[in-house]
């Protein structure tokens, strides 16, 4: 097994942090080679506010995650989310000095790299630059315009921003937790990946996934990324109503929630009784199934009245970019009962759970394609495309693997990570050729981490 097939997902989420190892079989199925999963206790709304916390939880998922898959975990890709990530539109272009070549990926890149300039917010920093439609000349509405002649080239941008401090924090982790950062993907970008089908993206489909502490929510129409956005809360608003409406503990609250809640309350009669132990000698507490309903049908009803507006932000209620497909639910929110047909009466859309069954190998996998794992598939899926991007215009760098299943690569996976020093980026720096848009990214978080020093 050589460790260029591998890559390893990191989801750093405000309830659960899983490492996951996988790659691809010769069927093109992902294959889970393990998986390491950590009570998240030092982050909060997908944001660290705890670095010593943060980075023993990761320590321990990535050791069960080493454990159970027999490789030594060196580098991840990490899941980013939260509050403070946004997204807008933006438009740009270039003139070609040289307009009677034709269109080549250097001048996309170079586009790229001109939107990365923008002057964002204070704190501020752009994560993704997702290129929608390119225009050429006067042609628009062109997918793919490399081959093209024309002089001028422009496109539409989806950008998406978050704040300096919080992706750098993210990175102190997985640095101080002995790993290497390969790279940072926004999460629902991520579950997409790995719960969406190619159908639905071109059709247009609202993937919406409910997470311990926000919902995260990615539009997709034509094939393109049309609109991003992460709603601030998500399942743990609905506990902390729970324990505080009933007086129990956080973890009572959330086996409630999951054993008998129901996001519909009609459901319930009024004699319907669940016993609760007290705590220490005490009495317990007898709880009303139709009242506990009633409180998770109010907190169920805010998230989704939010994804409403998002979904009407983006523009569905015009004929041209109606999502046909409807919306995809996922994440460990999207598990409660009932909570599928409350979607569907408020967005008036088709509404369906989405697993990662058609992506994963192997019948034994039930329990991993379960929504609350689709953020750690969907990395798993991006690094192996990063990888394999990567190597298809580096073939002749590619050596063997040691004995530690370390991928060696004299540019990108360098065996003693001697790209981190300031020396090897002087080097790169004065480098004539052209970078790829992993090298450029991969150079952009090791300064990020850098900084921090």
């Amino acid at each position: 097994m050589e460790y260029q097939d591998i890559a390893i997902g990191l989801d750093v989420g405000t309830t659960k942090i899983v490492a996951m190892v996988g790659r691809r079989n010769e069927y093109n199925k992902i294959e889970i080679l393990g998986i390491g999963r950590s009570k998240s206790v030092g982050v909060h709304r997908g944001v660290v506010n705890n670095i010593t916390q943060t980075i023993e939880a990761i320590r321990e998922a990535v050791s069960e995650a080493e454990h159970s898959s027999g490789l030594k975990i060196k580098e991840v890709i990490v899941g980013i989310a939260g509050q403070h990530i946004r997204s807008l539109q933006h438009n740009d272009y270039i003139t070609r000095l040289d307009f009677e070549n034709v269109i080549s990926q250097k001048d996309i890149q170079k586009l790229i790299d001109q939107v990365h300039k923008l002057v964002m917010q204070p704190g501020e920093e752009i994560i993704h630059v997702l290129p929608q439609e390119y225009k050429v000349d006067s042609q628009a509405e062109i997918v793919e315009p490399i081959g093209m002649y024309g002089s001028r080239l422009e496109a539409n941008f989806h950008v998406v921003v978050g704040q300096i401090s919080s992706i750098r924090n993210i990175g102190i982790c997985v640095k101080a937790a002995g790993l290497n950062l390969s790279g940072m993907t926004l999460e629902p970008l991520a579950s997409a990946e790995a719960v969406l089908s190619t159908e639905e993206r071109e059709a247009g489909v609202a993937l919406v996934d409910i997470g311990g502490g926000t919902t995260d929510i990615a539009i997709f129409k034509d094939n393109i990324i049309r609109h991003t956005a992460v709603i601030p809360f998500g399942g743990n608003v609905i506990t902390e109503n729970i324990k505080t409406d009933c007086l129990i503990i956080e973890r009572q609250a959330e086996l409630l929630k999951i054993k008998f809640g129901s996001a519909w309350p009609g459901e319930n009669k009024e004699t319907e009784i669940v016993c609760i132990p007290g705590l220490r000698g005490r009495d317990p507490k007898e709880i009303s199934l139709k009242h506990l309903s009633q409180m998770i049908h109010t907190r169920v009803c805010e998230i989704l009245e939010q994804v409403n507006v998002e979904i009407k932000n983006y523009g569905n209620e015009e004929q041209k970019k109606r999502l046909i497909a409807g919306l995809v639910m996922t994440g460990g929110g999207s598990q409660l009962k009932h909570v599928r047909p409350l979607t569907e009466y408020i967005t008036g859309m088709d509404v369906r759970i989405g697993y990662s069954n058609e992506h994963i190998a192997g019948g034994e996998n039930g329990l991993i394609s379960h929504p609350e794992y689709a953020t750690s598939i969907g990395l798993v899926i991006k690094g192996l495309d990063d990888k394999k991007k990567y190597l298809c215009t580096n073939v002749d760098m590619v050596h063997k693997h040691d004995e530690n299943y370390e991928f060696i690569s004299t540019k990108f996976y360098n065996k003693n990570r001697r790209l981190n020093s300031e020396e090897d980026q002087k080097k790169k720096k004065n480098k004539k050729k052209s970078k790829s848009f992993l090298e450029i990214w991969a150079d952009k978080f090791r300064q990020i981490l850098n900084d921090t020093e």
